[in-house]
Parts: C-alpha cells; sequence; structure tokens
C-alpha cells in the first residue's frame, strides 16, 4: 500500500504506462501470430495446403483474443484514472474531520467530539460505555430511551465520579434493548484525515485513531 500525502501527477503516469504495456503485449501476440502464419504457409505441402477453414478459424481466434485484451487493456486503464481522480480529490479532506463508522473516541482540551447512535428499531434503554486505553471502563452515560435510525449523543469527558479525564483516545461501546432483549447498534465517529492512500482495493483514507477506511466509508466531512 503506497501512502500518498501530496498526490502527484505520477499516479497518471502510472496508469498511461500500463496502458502502453499493454499495448505492446497485443501488438507483439499479432506479430507472432503473422510470423508463424507466413511460415507455416511457406512450408506447407503442394499436395496437402492449409485447409483455408482452419486458417480462417485460426485468424478468428486471434481477433477474439486481442478484442478481449484491448477490452481489459481499456477497463484497467479506466479503473486506474477514477482511482488516480479520487486519490486527487480525497487529498483536500487531509487535516480535516470525518464522520464514520467507528468506536475510538478522541479527548482533547477536556471536549470530546460527538458521536451517533444507529438502531434497526426503536429501544427503550441505551447506554454508551467509555473505556481507556487500558480498556477500564471510566464512564457509563444513560441515553435512555432512542427511535430507529440516527441519533446524535455526545460525552462531557468526564468520569463516572465528576472528574476531568486526561486527553487522549477513548473507545465508545453501547448496548441497547427494548422489553429485555438485545437491539442490535453500531456507532458512527469523528476522525482526522492525515493522508490518502491509492491502494489494489482503492482509494482509502489515513486516520489519526482508526488506521485507514475506504474512502466510500465517509459519511461526511468537517
Amino acid at each position: 500500500m503506497s501512502t500518498v500525502q501530496n498526490v502527484s501527477p505520477t499516479l497518471l503516469d502510472s496508469v498511461n504506462g500500463s496502458k502502453a504495456v499493454a499495448a505492446t503485449q497485443t501488438a507483439d501476440t499479432q506479430d507472432r501470430f503473422l510470423k508463424l502464419l507466413v511460415t507455416q504457409m511457406k512450408n506447407q505441402d503442394p499436395l496437402n495446403p492449409l485447409d483455408n477453414a482452419q486458417v480462417t478459424s485460426q485468424m478468428a481466434q486471434l481477433s477474439t483474443v486481442t478484442g478481449i485484451e484491448k477490452l481489459n487493456s481499456t477497463m484497467s486503464g479506466l479503473i486506474g484514472s477514477v482511482q488516480a481522480s479520487q486519490a486527487l480529490q480525497a487529498s483536500s479532506a487531509i487535516g480535516r474531520e470525518v464522520q464514520l463508522p467507528g468506536n475510538s473516541l478522541a479527548l482533547n482540551n477536556g471536549a470530546a467530539s460527538p458521536f451517533i447512535v444507529e438502531l434497526p428499531s426503536s429501544a427503550e434503554k441505551v447506554s454508551a460505555q467509555i473505556h481507556n486505553s487500558a480498556g477500564v471502563l471510566v464512564r457509563e452515560i444513560a441515553l435512555g430511551a432512542l427511535p430507529a435510525g440516527n441519533s446524535n449523543a455526545s460525552w462531557d469527558g468526564l468520569d463516572s465520579t465528576g472528574a476531568k479525564l486526561p486527553d487522549g483516545h477513548y473507545k465508545l461501546t453501547v448496548q441497547a434493548s427494548q422489553s429485555g432483549k438485545t437491539v442490535d447498534v453500531s456507532t458512527q465517529v469523528r476522525d482526522v484525515v492525515t493522508g490518502v492512500a491509492n491502494t489494489a482495493q482503492g482509494v482509502e483514507l489515513l486516520l489519526s485513531r482508526s488506521g485507514s477506511t475506504p474512502i466510500g466509508q465517509v459519511q461526511q466531512i468537517f
């Protein structure tokens, strides 16, 4: 995986280079076929000449293979161009906050970024647990009843005794229930973009706390 802090035109150069290599390989295949065909015709038995149908079949096969190679080359170039364009656009998010699925909260100057609770159905009891970097539960927040969908929530940066906690990274977990039954729940958090990576799986954003994420996972940029 190659990290791109300032995305440069070399991404486009690599795409063009791939196209040139593919075109050269296709031309070489055609050239080898024609040389073999000419050699075969020169050395054919006059009493048993080449079958026209066989020659036509061979040329049709070559045409099919060449067409597939050209299609693959075109698609590879298109995908590369799209990724390069996405990487250039994504570079504008470096240094900014993004909202995405996750469970990592940052406490800076005593203030924590808000988070979102996602519920597939309503829940009569929802609570958020905050753990420190050692995995110790430092605060539990009762969020009460929440409807289905996305609900905004926040943490004031205090522990269970009301004392201020030190700045750093904390882990968020949320539990929800309805009529005594557990309700599936997921969360969205904010993180800071530190870089852009153009990988085999596509363009990814590098994040200060959550590692990396596909650009398609980003819900909002602040």
